[in-house]
């Protein structure tokens, strides 16, 4: 994937008023394989189409003359305490969306008080990211096959102060991208994730080309692996990649502390339902025992009410804030934050919801 063809705006065009707004800009910034690569999900891209649609379905409630004194978006969770239910959530290799990568991010969220969750396949150094951070920060974890590298990784976040470790567990391989495929995405020299740097090298293929049987499958991470995780750290664990109340009730009985439901963007298994679809039952399953946070298809403020409505404590966003990095660096991601957050406000106001805690959802959501 060729590096970002165009400049950096360095200020903020006047019509540029949504989230959504960034997404041109981004498009004209970046090569085709590296749009692919941000833009594109699995096979005929039904569920990422469908995680903003579903948003779409739903319709809010207003309501007048409630009582808005002192109000405010801050939330606690795990014992942290956070200025808005937004999180900027894991995108892997942002470097290539901005030469500054993920330091760019950190330094946005600092300015605009996000939590910000550092993947894996980060761009720079887990260490690098946090010695920048002024905001909360979370990293997300691949289990790798091999385990005691993994274990590493987890020390490494630990002593860099990652507040909570957020274990992807719904891509033990990739959906078949094919708008990927057709662009030719790869990632340049130079771009491999230094956080994997050191790993003793793993073979997963086989002769025939069959995945079912063969070693990567058979390293491919299971409820072991969570077990054992969930022995080795202090720090909160949350599990992302929760769609169904039986893996919910599974994740609960091996003691983890809070669930993030996704469908991966629309990136590994096409046909799922969109996230927010997903939701109220595992919600209903989960009866408040822990957080539970949702990702895929937040593109306005609004939506960040709806999901918190139907029972996500908070919420991760992706691709609206990767719009403002390749647009326009920090200031398009803080800018992209400022925006969500302000719609939040409006809706809640006009929903008469002074404070998170009067976010339910007979209030202010129905089906369309």
């Amino acid at each position: 994937m060729a590096a970002i063809p165009a400049p950096k705006l360095q200020s903020i065009p006047h019509w540029v008023a949504c989230a959504g707004d960034y997404e041109p800009l981004a498009r004209e910034r970046l090569s085709d394989a590296a749009w692919a690569y941000l833009a594109g999900g699995a096979a005929d891209e039904l569920t990422l189409q469908d995680n903003v649609a579903a948003f779409q379905r739903l319709r809010l409630r207003s309501r007048v003359l409630e009582d808005m004194n002192g109000g405010d978006t801050r939330l606690t969770l795990f014992g942290q305490s956070f200025e808005s239910p937004i999180f900027l959530g894991p995108v892997a290799h942002q470097r290539l969306f901005d030469p500054d990568g993920e330091r760019a991010t950190v330094l946005a969220a600092g300015a605009t008080g996000l939590a910000c969750v550092i993947s894996t396949q980060s761009s720079l150094p887990l260490e690098e990211i946090a010695a920048h951070a002024a905001a909360p920060l979370w990293f997300q974890l691949y289990i790798q096959p091999d385990r005691g590298f993994t274990r590493e990784l987890v020390r490494r976040a630990e002593r860099s102060g990652y507040a909570a470790i957020v274990v992807t567990v719904d891509a033990p391989v990739s959906g078949p991208r094919n708008r990927e495929q057709r662009a030719g995405s790869a990632l340049p020299s130079g771009l491999q994730p230094p956080n994997l740097q050191g790993m003793r090298p793993f073979d997963g293929g086989t002769e025939d080309g069959r995945l079912l049987g063969s070693p990567l499958m058979a390293a491919a991470p299971t409820w072991r692996d969570i077990a054992e995780l969930r022995a080795q750290t202090k720090l909160p664990i949350l599990l992302k990649g929760i769609m169904t109340p039986e893996d919910a009730d599974r994740a609960l009985a091996e003691g983890i502390d809070g669930l993030v439901v996704s469908n991966h963007g629309g990136r590994t298994l096409d046909g799922l339902p969109a996230s927010i679809d997903a939701l109220p039952t595992i919600a209903a399953a989960v009866d408040r025992r822990v957080p539970l946070l949702l990702d895929s298809g937040i593109r306005r403020g609004s939506d960040v009410l709806k999901a918190l409505a139907l029972g996500a404590r908070a919420v991760l966003v992706g691709r609206p804030y990767i719009h403002g990095l390749a647009a326009a660096g920090p200031l398009g991601v803080a800018h992209v934050a400022r925006i969500l957050r302000a719609e939040l406000e409006i809706a809640m106001a006009l929903t008469g919801c002074r404070d998170l805690a009067s976010i339910r959802p007979s209030q202010p959501v129905s089906r369309k």
